[in-house]
């Protein structure tokens, strides 16, 4: 699957501030997912999963990024549809990017004899703080919604950036989510729901405004003023 290139991403050094929340890497694959993922960093922008999830951005960094975040008024929502983002596309490694995020996100996770697909593990929701140790039941969570994407710019992008958007392994956009708080959030923006698990805000504001940054979405004011507030509770 080839994606046209996203934004430019700063270079700097990847933090260990996942601490008390960070997500259990799993073992499957990872070896080969490395590989993968050296083989591919130069030709897409948005590449195969790596052997662990993409670290935030250190505090400072994620105000400089909240702060360039353009507000503006959501745009329409005409013509929105999640298959816009063609999401769960098969991955250079021929695994789906859903299995691939289940593999790297999972602890002792075991695959089917056919390989990508899990069929157990365990799986930590940061979102609220549950492990899930059932593969139908550990979903996984766009950070920034499809349908705030949309009505932020994703509405004016071509097929080829929404698909990278909507399986971007690259950036801290999917994680894995418990069913209860994936259905909580929805398609919500910051303003609206925040993780029950107050131990993960810091981290959760660092994420999507980095994934905000990265595309170039916009955001409303309600929407900064939030993330600014989580941004707050970093020790």
């Amino acid at each position: 699957m080839r994606r046209t290139p996203t934004p430019a991403r700063p270079a700097e050094p990847a933090t260990a501030r996942r601490a008390a929340t960070a997500r259990p890497t799993g073992t499957r694959r990872t070896a080969a997912l490395g590989a993968v993922a050296a083989l591919v960093a130069v030709a897409v922008a948005a590449g195969p999963a790596s052997a662990a999830p993409p670290a935030p951005p250190s505090l400072a960094t994620a105000r400089t990024e909240l702060a360039a975040l353009v507000v503006a008024a959501p745009d329409p929502m005409t013509g929105y549809a999640r298959s816009a983002f063609d999401i769960w596309a098969k991955q250079p490694d021929h695994c789906t990017t859903r299995q691939d995020v289940l593999a790297r996100d999972g602890s002792d996770v075991v695959e089917e004899s056919g390989g990508c697909q899990p069929s157990s593990g365990s799986w930590y929701s940061a979102y609220d703080g549950k492990t899930v140790t059932v593969v139908a039941q550990a979903t996984i969570d766009h950070m920034v919604p499809l349908a705030d994407a949309w009505r932020s710019g994703a509405d004016k992008w071509t097929a080829d950036q929404r698909k990278a958007f909507g399986n971007d392994l690259t950036d801290p956009q999917l994680i894995i989510a418990s069913e209860s708080s994936n259905s909580s959030k929805g398609d919500s923006s910051p303003d609206e729901w925040k993780p029950a698990n107050h131990a993960f805000w810091c981290t959760y504001a660092e994420d999507y405004t980095r994934v905000k940054w990265v595309w170039k979405l916009t955001a409303t004011s309600a929407e900064k003023t939030a993330l600014g507030q989580m941004l707050d509770t970093c020790s």
